[in-house]
């Protein structure tokens, strides 16, 4: 099975200028936890509620602070005809939760979670990924940027 047959296609996007209270007010009308970042029609980074609330918040900086001051600006991503059972092996490797999904000529088509992976593969691919996933630390540990 490949990506594009189990991601969200309907992906909202923030900007870097943007202000952490507009992106977190995004991810409150939408019902979802991360943004991709994207300028100039580019993906510059990723934006997490939690990226809000440990980079933001919890270091006293306001609603007002650019979502460049606390976006996560590692882009790892996966392609959409990549296979499912690849991008879970990635993502527990790497611990990251969602991936944004691109085509070739690397333009934004989706985005891709655990969640999705979960309804798509069988549970030991899954749970495997998982389990790396849930390790403590790691290169994309909240408190680094």
């Amino acid at each position: 099975m490949k990506v594009h047959e189990a991601m969200t296609d309907d992906v909202m996007v923030a900007t870097p200028r943007q202000s952490i209270r507009d992106a977190a007010q995004l991810m409150a009308q939408n019902d979802i936890g991360a943004l991709p970042v994207a300028e100039d029609d580019r993906l510059v980074g990723m934006i997490t509620d939690r990226d809000i609330a440990v980079r933001a918040v919890a270091e006293g900086l306001g609603p007002d602070t650019p979502v460049a001051d606390v976006m996560s600006r590692e882009m790892l991503y996966c392609f959409e005809d990549e296979a499912l059972d690849d991008v879970a092996s990635n993502m527990g490797q790497n611990q990251v939760r969602r991936l944004p999904v691109l085509s070739r000529d690397k333009r934004l088509v989706g985005i891709v979670a655990v969640g999705d992976l979960s309804q798509k593969q069988g549970a030991r691919t899954i749970g495997k990924a998982v389990a790396e996933i849930s390790s403590p630390g790691g290169a994309h540990s909240q408190t680094r940027h």
